[in-house]
């Protein structure tokens, strides 16, 4: 029985095997590993935060700051604690309104631009397409100086339509580029029937294309969700003030000259990651599907 049960070891720890897993033990520490820490720090008590060695756990959980952050409460040890939730309230709001925003304009523009270059036959389609594809190749701190003076003229700093449209002309070539795929990838019989059977274009698209693009919509929803939320040299630049500033630049802006509170500070991150933790979850299965849908093209 000795010498099965190591038979059995042996070929179930051959070196790929051992190798593999110590590789996705690596990645995983290195993905969650730091919300880890930011989670764990967060829960500390002020003086345990700067305890050498740093604890792995949390000798005296605290949710102090958290309270303080969400205006429970003032922040423990925090003077200026009682001031931190209106500006966190309103850099959350800001977030979800620009991340909705940008994602629903870009999605709808997508959807179109994207059927259009699938299937409709005009001059230059190929190219049209190959030159928005390759704006992505432009780093965007490039054009960020011009932007900035055609948004003053345009009276659209610090203002939602502003950041909408910044962020719609960033993330639409790769959202283009993801719904052609989808789009391709989609039989050509169902809407030859449907025009056949005397369906417009539009009622084509909108009745049937669609509603079989849908995990592809989705896919492309959650890319460009994740991608403004995370945004960060943008509303720096265009957002100055708390009527646009989202969390990706208030959160910094807690670690001032003379105090920095390094729970407060990774409380207000692990709240700021929970939205799009939770699209990530609930929409994985889309996610995969959708970015995988156009492979075989």
């Amino acid at each position: 029985m000795s010498e099965a049960l190591s038979l059995r070891l042996s070929e179930a720890l051959t070196p790929a095997k051992i190798g593999k897993g110590v590789l996705i033990a690596l990645v995983l520490l290195w993905s969650l590993g730091p919300i880890y820490w930011a989670l764990n720090s967060s829960l500390m008590q002020p003086v345990d935060l700067t305890a050498v060695p740093p604890h792995a756990f949390p000798p005296a959980p605290t949710l102090k700051t958290y309270s303080g952050l969400l205006g429970l409460q003032g922040a423990a040890d925090n003077a200026t604690g009682a001031s931190i939730w209106p500006h966190f309230r309103a850099a959350t709001i800001n977030s979800l309104v620009t991340a909705v925003a940008g994602t629903l304009g870009t999605i709808v523009v997508a959807a179109l631009g994207g059927y259009a270059f699938a299937r409709l036959r005009f001059p230059g389609r190929n190219i049209v397409f190959g030159l928005v594809v390759a704006t992505l190749a432009v780093p965007g701190y490039t054009v960020i100086i011009p932007l900035y003076r055609l948004m003053i003229k345009l009276g659209l700093v610090d203002t939602y339509l502003g950041l909408t449209l910044i962020y719609m002309s960033a993330f639409l070539p790769l959202a283009l580029w993801l719904m052609r795929s989808f789009f391709l990838s989609l039989p050509k019989s169902l809407e030859e029937a449907a025009q056949i059977d005397g369906a417009s274009r539009l009622y084509t698209l909108f009745r049937i294309v669609l509603p079989l693009a849908m995990p592809g919509l989705i896919a492309t929803a959650i890319v460009t969700f994740l991608s403004v939320w995370q945004q960060f040299s943008v509303p720096l630049v265009f957002s100055p003030t708390y009527a646009t500033k989202p969390l990706t630049v208030m959160i910094p802006e807690l670690a001032s000259r003379h105090d920095l509170n390094f729970g407060l500070i990774n409380a207000a991150g692990i709240l700021a990651i929970l939205p799009p933790f939770v699209v990530v979850v609930f929409l994985n299965r889309f996610l995969v599907q959708g970015l995988t849908a156009g492979a075989g093209k």
